[in-house]
C-alpha cells in the first residue's frame, strides 16, 4: 500500500468507523461503549525477530468520563501481551453514565 493509499484508508475508516487492514489490528468484541480514540500496539522487536504472531484478548475497566482505569491480559502470547496492554491503556472512549468493561483483541501479524 502507497503512503498516499494508507492516509486516505486511515481518513475513509475515520469517517465511517470501519477497521483498518494492518499487521497489528484491534477489535472491540462486546461493547457497548464507542471508542474515540483507538492506538494500535508497537510491535515488540524481540517478538518480530522470533516471527512470533497471534491475538491477544485484553479485558479493560472503562471509567464514566472514557479514560482506560484498567487493563488486564485473558490470553495470548506473554511477549504480545504488554504491547496489547500498553496500548489499551491509550485508548479513549465516549462518556457514559457508569463504567464498564470492555473486552478487546489484538492481531499481531506480519506484513
Amino acid at each position: 500500500m502507497t503512503r498516499k493509499t494508507w492516509v486516505l484508508a486511515i481518513a475513509l475508516s475515520a469517517l465511517i468507523g470501519a477497521p483498518i487492514s494492518s499487521p497489528l489490528r484491534a477489535a472491540d468484541t462486546a461493547s457497548d461503549r464507542t471508542v474515540v480514540s483507538r492506538v494500535e500496539p508497537e510491535y515488540p522487536e524481540l517478538a518480530k525477530r522470533a516471527r512470533i504472531t497471534g491475538s491477544v484478548k485484553v479485558e479493560a475497566v472503562v471509567s464514566p468520563n472514557g479514560t482506560v482505569r484498567s487493563v488486564k491480559v485473558l490470553g495470548g502470547h506473554p511477549l504480545l501481551g504488554q504491547a496489547a496492554q500498553d496500548a489499551m491503556r491509550r485508548w479513549r472512549y465516549a462518556p457514559a453514565a457508569s463504567e464498564s468493561t470492555v473486552v478487546v483483541v489484538f492481531n499481531f501479524n506480519h506484513a
